[in-house]
């Protein structure tokens, strides 16, 4: 790295005091909502970070922040991003496992001419826990300890850590020594080294907050709120006073996909605090990320399987910092602008300055919070979205639902029962309306799961003994159903489950729909007694029948019977408190598509209120067909038979002679 010249390393040293909050500049544009001011003591090349504030206040890339000087000239800058380079991994030069009387010995060439700090072993053993001991050596004969106690372990359920990290060592030699005292020894067949960063890029820890907590079968989901949109994120971390265990964790962020927002999966690890026996507990918590988080949240979901959910007490994020470099030609005040949705990237031409922004010193201060700029005249939530839609004529509506909204401004309201089992496959004839215009949303679906008690009847097959029957009634039919769940008393037993529902065709013959099947085994020292099911189709009507073969075995008794939807949300924005109606239930319509799916980004980065949903009103009455009822179609079907096959016999009767009376 060059070291700066005489004239530049006084740039660098150049000292910036804040002196107080100057005056905001009377020519500011108008098009930027806010503003940061602040003063520097003396003129040279200033490098500030950026903070979290800030990166909220202005679009995902920084193209809308601008700095203007007090007198109102445009100041240029730069922005730098650093980001840590991405590792280099390759396989081990040579590999070498030897098997002591105890241990398992790996002897590792790297390969590598850089220092190296981690490696990965590779094995296809399943169902183990180990302690390794690291050594290295530049010669392969005089070593040294890097690290004791690393722990590798593989979990029958494919959970695993398999990785080892220790501080960056210049050695060409790794030895690993694993420890088989306890268990017998696992197969190693191959390792990846990885090479060390040159330069560790800074980050910075905030703790955020646990909006929402939920508890789906086998998994929590935290919603994260991360204060702010816009972050570099780099790993999450958990804290949990859980003393030893093991899970598999996904992050997600909300996406917009087909002019819907879902769940995308943008990182995924292991966290866990396990202890080898005659070794220190050794634990993980975070889960690396190294992705731009456009919104302000960030999903965490925990894979619990069989166990009880992870008591998670607080979760930190580590970010990169962002930094802003200009050059300060004379003492006084600047002011920092963003929040602009519609400006251009600006272009400025900051060759001449050929400097290394890294060895720039960050400035000792800290910006003050965005302010709302005086001459911007827009405050609102999407202020150029038009929310009056076009009109719709809801003759052909079945349903309508109240929307009560608390406060205007950006909306989500939850869809309820009613609105799953009468909207229809896709959700397609959902629509919001203002008096009689409509009202853009956005369909949002959610990794949440809500549960549902049904009622269970257990009955037999009076045909088939060795059948066990348990009749689920719903309240309603046609529910979104993902999952049904029961809890087994019987302690060991291995059955044939099927899931179906016995619906009529258009002429009432009878059939079964078929909505999923697998096997259950159930064994004394299994923790877990409940017995998972998902649906592989969607349910029609509102009764479903669980069915066991019990074969020779005497039958099985189960309970706590739950089935599971996800969660649905609508998200729009409302201007005003007037009444707001949620109209769903005509067959006969296509999912709308409105504009509003060009600012999603937007509006999932908005602080969004909490709507709810009265109760339902029938609009018009529900014919036979609209209903999907077989059974109707089927006595009209027969009906009309009927008729017809009389008026053919009088017919014919008409046309057959008649018989001769006998002489008298």
């Amino acid at each position: 790295m060059k070291r700066p010249t005489s004239l530049r390393a006084a740039w660098l040293c150049a000292l910036a005091v804040v002196f107080g909050v100057p005056a905001p500049a009377a020519n500011l544009p108008s098009d930027w909502r806010r503003e940061q001011p602040f003063a520097v003591a003396t003129s040279g090349l200033m490098k500030i970070s950026l903070p979290v504030e800030t990166l909220d206040a202005a679009r995902p890339g920084l193209e809308d922040l601008r700095l203007y000087d007090d007198a109102g000239n445009e100041v240029p800058y730069v922005i730098e991003r650093l980001l840590p380079r991405p590792k280099v991994v390759q396989r081990a030069k040579s590999f070498q496992v030897s098997l002591g009387a105890s241990t398992t010995v790996i002897t590792i060439e790297t390969g590598l001419a850089q220092p190296v700090d981690g490696v990965t072993l590779e094995t296809p053993a399943s169902g183990f826990i180990k302690a390794v001991l690291i050594e290295g050596s530049s010669d392969g004969r005089s070593w040294q300890t890097l690290a004791r106690g690393q722990p590798v372990f593989r979990q029958p359920s494919g959970v695993g850590h398999l990785h080892l990290s220790f501080p960056p060592a210049g050695l060409r030699w790794l030895r690993l020594t694993v420890d088989d005292q306890r268990s017998l020894p696992v197969p190693v067949t191959g390792a990846l080294v990885f090479g060390a960063d040159a330069e560790p890029v800074p980050t910075e820890w905030m703790l955020v907050g646990i909006a929402e907590r939920d508890e789906n079968p086998g998994e929590t989901r935290l919603a994260l709120s991360l204060g702010a949109a816009n972050l570099s994120v780099a790993s999450v971390q958990i804290e949990t006073g859980e003393p030893l265990f093991t899970r598999r964790v996904t992050l997600a962020v909300p996406e917009v996909s087909e002019d819907a927002v879902r769940e995308q999966t943008v990182g995924q690890g292991v966290v866990y605090r396990v202890a080898v026996e005659g070794q220190p507990a050794s634990s993980k918590l975070s889960v690396p990320l190294e992705n731009l988080v456009r919104s302000r949240e960030l999903l965490l979901l925990i894979q619990n399987d069989d166990s009880p959910p992870l008591p998670v007490t607080a979760v930190r994020v580590e970010r990169r910092p962002v930094y802003l470099a200009f050059l300060a030609r004379a003492p006084g005040a600047y002011h920092l602008l963003a929040g602009n949705s519609h400006c251009a990237a600006p272009r400025y031409d900051l060759a001449a300055l050929g400097m290394n922004l890294q060895s720039v010193p960050v400035l000792p201060f800290k910006l003050p919070p965005p302010s709302d700029n005086p001459n911007y005249h827009s405050p609102e939530v999407l202020p150029r979205l038009d929310v009056t839609g076009a009109p719709l004529d809801v003759s052909e509506w079945q349903f309508r639902k109240p929307v009560i909204i608390a406060s205007t401004g950006a909306q989500q309201v939850e869809l309820d029962l009613d609105v799953l089992a009468h909207a229809g496959s896709g959700l397609a004839s959902l629509r919001l309306l203002h008096a009689s215009n409509q009202v853009p949303y956005i369909l949002e679906t959610t990794s949440i799961s809500r549960a549902i008690t049904p009622v269970v009847t257990a009955t037999n097959d009076v045909k088939n003994p060795k059948l066990s029957r348990w009749i689920i009634k719903f309240p309603r039919p046609g529910l979104p159903l993902t999952r049904i769940t029961c809890a087994a008393r019987t302690p060991l037993f291995q059955r044939q489950v099927l899931l179906y529902e016995e619906l009529a065709d258009e002429r009432g013959a009878p059939y079964r729909h078929a909505l999923g099947g697998n096997s259950w085994s159930q064994t004394p020292e299994r923790k877990s007694k409940e017995f998972s099911l998902m649906l592989n189709d969607a349910a029609r009507g509102d009764t479903l029948i669980l069915e066991l073969d019990n074969g020779d075995n005497p039958p099985i008794e189960l309970d706590n019977f739950r089935s599971y939807y996800p969660v649905t949300r609508l998200l729009f924005k409302s201007t005003s408190a007037d009444r707001v109606s949620l109209y769903y239930g005509n067959p006969r319509t296509s999912s709308p598509r409105y504009d509003l799916s060009l600012v999603t980004d937007q509006l999932l980065s908005a602080d969004k209120k909490t709507a709810s949903l009265a109760a339902e009103e029938r609009l018009k009455s529900i014919s036979w067909r609209e209903k999907g009822v077989p059974a109707a179609g089927g006595v009209v079907f027969l009906g009309i038979l009927v008729l017809v096959v009389l008026v053919l016999l009088v017919i014919i009767s008409r046309l057959l002679p008649k018989p001769e009376l006998p002489a008298k």
